[in-house]
């Protein structure tokens, strides 16, 4: 196993709510954080595992937050979610996909209709061209399939290596981890990795985990990023790895202030999927309303 990178910030002792926010409840107990001395890459891997199998708990039902039935679907709306929510793009590919279904009859699409369906996206002219275009890559070069390789993925228009995982981790089930905003910001303020090129990270980050964990460990890290740690004002209050965590304090620290910074459905709030997966509802979870309904 490649050595994972020493942390060499040291933070502050603090008081912080043992775990666990969940839904509802906001951790009334304090527990003491020592101040982080250099870490060594063991004393970092054993960490930063935790943190993972701790929102593991949290977050069981973690799944990508993009509505597809296939990986079709799941490379158009990957490519569609940059600059904007996922909720946005949940709400679009509707339209978009029952008026162009497979890849042969998007790559054959009049440009200003689909332009039409795009423009809540954002940057709709440059979202058009790269889904026909990668429409039309998969008709001529792959027989109108997603390929399931990785520098196949990346030579598909507007598909780098974040697209080409979020593909491969949940289109076929391939290992991977998606370093997108929240995922940089995360492994940032835990001290995991001092790296801020994504390639960078994906591979420091890569170094701290079995390769059979990336996927999940992508949805953990980006679920709490979108939940619970924002990047303006994290909810360290209602955090349940607060006693991991050597950034706590740079947000709301008061249990039941946190508590209202909560987000989706640890807040009671709907979700960003217009078709949940069953074990999130089962948790709690609402559907997001389709478009034009709120």
């Amino acid at each position: 196993m490649k050595k994972a990178p020493a942390v060499v910030k040291q933070a502050a002792e603090k008081k912080v709510p043992v775990k666990k926010a969940v839904a509802g409840k906001v951790p009334a107990k304090t527990v003491a954080v020592k101040p982080a001395k250099a870490e060594s890459p063991a004393a970092l891997v054993r960490r930063a595992r935790r943190i993972n199998r701790e929102l593991a708990e949290v977050f069981p039902y973690a799944h990508p937050e993009l509505d597809f039935e296939n990986p079709f679907q799941l490379v158009v709306a990957t490519v569609l979610s940059a600059q904007t929510t996922d909720l946005r793009v949940n709400q679009t590919t509707p339209a978009l996909f029952a008026k162009y279904p497979t890849p042969e009859d998007l790559a054959a699409a009049n440009p200003e209709e689909v332009e039409e369906i795009l423009r809540p996206t954002g940057f709709f002219r440059a979202k058009t061209k790269s889904v026909i275009g990668l429409s039309k890559a998969l008709v001529e070069q792959f027989g109108g399939e997603v390929p399931g390789r990785l520098e196949d993925l990346v030579k598909l228009p507007g598909v780098g290596r974040k697209t080409a995982f979020v593909v491969l981790g949940n289109a076929f089930g391939r290992p991977g981890i998606t370093v997108d905003t929240h995922f940089q910001r995360l492994v940032r303020r835990w001290q995991w990795t001092a790296e801020t090129d994504p390639d960078k990270i994906e591979a420091a980050i890569g170094a701290l985990f079995p390769k059979g964990d990336w996927t999940d460990l992508s949805h953990h890290v980006i679920w709490h990023g979108r939940r619970i740690c924002h990047a303006r004002k994290p909810a360290c209050g209602a955090c349940p790895i607060a006693p991991l965590c050597p950034a706590f304090g740079e947000g709301e620290t008061d249990p039941e202030k946190a508590k209202k910074l909560l987000k989706y459905e640890k807040g009671g709030f709907p979700g960003q999927r217009l078709n949940p997966p069953q074990a999130y509802l089962d948790a709690g979870g609402k559907a997001a309303p389709p478009l034009g309904a709120g």
